[in-house]
């Protein structure tokens, strides 16, 4: 083989030099599509019935004015109603209580005799956990629980689950973008590549921000640049990690990228439920996934006054980087090296 020749067979992309197709009719073309599917499906049946078959919080924030011994009867009578189900924060007075309520920094806060303030855009199963644990505080002291909602739903998201679905959606046209992109073009130049994804990211922004927005739905009512901006920067982030799973495992990765974004990641991402009521295992991932911290920004853009939107602006541009750069050392700075070819010749042995 010529030194040229030796060249470019060591720099053909590693996509294009993946294990070939099984031929038709060989028992792993039976059994592999099978037992990958069945490993996908078993993941996300397991992890989600681990996460929603019997929810139930943990350590939820919540706070209280009172103090002292009213307060101490407070912690009894909430531990008693959910063991270990909630944290509790003392406030001043009514007007900071009702701050951390609208900003999210408690979803519940307790003033006493009864007098409860709740947001209802936290979701249902939310709003039935603290009304049900403070309805048993306030018949302990002989009061009648009087809720005032103080972060409402909005009107197009009556069951606060629209987010949910609305970061689903994105989340599963960035795997698709991920994978797509090198399909259709393995050997793509890093630089249109970068391009092929910023455009996704930004039109996927808008799109989701029209549709879900105050002008379309009315489910996530949040002002629409920076909604777009932190909803453009979740897909970004999800299509970048796709990219960069596939480009590292191959083949394999599309079923990493699978189960790290759209099983551990939807399922952790806070839509559905506050990260309180998931389990121990299954709550780090979402401070740190692009699904959840794009959810939580989403959420506090719409109803909680920006809570998440500065942890959003740090973490989601560190994804999309840190994918960037990975991409750009496997496709710019491929340190393989070519076959030399011997400078000299040894000599051959003299005809006989």
């Amino acid at each position: 083989m010529s030194q040229h020749a030796s060249a470019r067979h060591h720099h053909k992309h590693a996509l294009d030099v993946a294990h070939p197709p099984p031929r038709p009719g060989t028992p792993r073309a039976v059994l592999v599509p099978v037992a990958v599917v069945l490993l996908i499906g078993t993941v996300f049946v397991s992890v989600y019935l681990a996460a929603f078959h019997a929810p139930r919080p943990h350590e939820l924030r919540v706070g209280t004015t009172e103090i002292g011994t009213h307060q101490a009867s407070l912690r009894q009578d909430l531990a008693h109603a959910v063991p270990d189900g909630f944290t509790l924060e003392t406030y001043p007075d009514e007007s900071a209580a009702r701050r951390a309520v609208q900003d999210r920094s408690v979803y519940a806060a307790y003033l006493g005799k009864g007098d409860l303030l709740y947001g209802s855009a936290n979701g249902a199963a939310v709003t039935a956990t603290v009304t049900t644990a403070f309805g048993s505080v306030a018949r302990a002291e002989h009061h009648r629980l009087s809720v005032e909602d103080v972060a409402p739903a909005s009107a197009g998201d009556t069951r606060g689950l629209s987010v949910f679905y609305a970061a689903f959606g994105l989340v599963l046209a960035g795997y698709l973008f991920g994978m797509t992109t090198y399909q259709l073009a393995p050997r793509l130049q890093y630089r249109w590549r970068m391009a092929s994804l910023a455009l996704f990211g930004v039109a996927g922004g808008v799109l989701v921000s029209v549709i879900a927005g105050s002008t379309g739905f009315g489910a996530l009512p949040g002002p629409f640049l920076p909604l777009a901006l932190v909803v453009a920067l979740m897909g970004a982030a999800v299509g970048a990690t796709t990219m960069v799973l596939l480009r590292l495992f191959g083949s394999a990765g599309v079923s990493l990228a699978s189960i790290l974004l759209l099983i551990l990641g939807n399922s952790s991402s806070g839509g559905i439920m506050p990260a309180a009521y998931l389990p121990a295992w299954l709550r780090p991932l979402s401070e740190i996934l692009p699904v959840g911290v794009g959810v939580r920004a989403m959420q506090g853009l719409s109803r909680f006054q920006d809570d998440g939107l500065t942890r959003a602006l740090v973490i989601l541009p560190l994804w999309v980087l840190g994918a960037a750069a990975v991409l750009y050392l496997k496709d710019v700075f491929r340190r393989e090296t070519p076959s030399r070819v011997p400078d000299t010749v040894e000599p051959q042995p003299a005809a006989a």
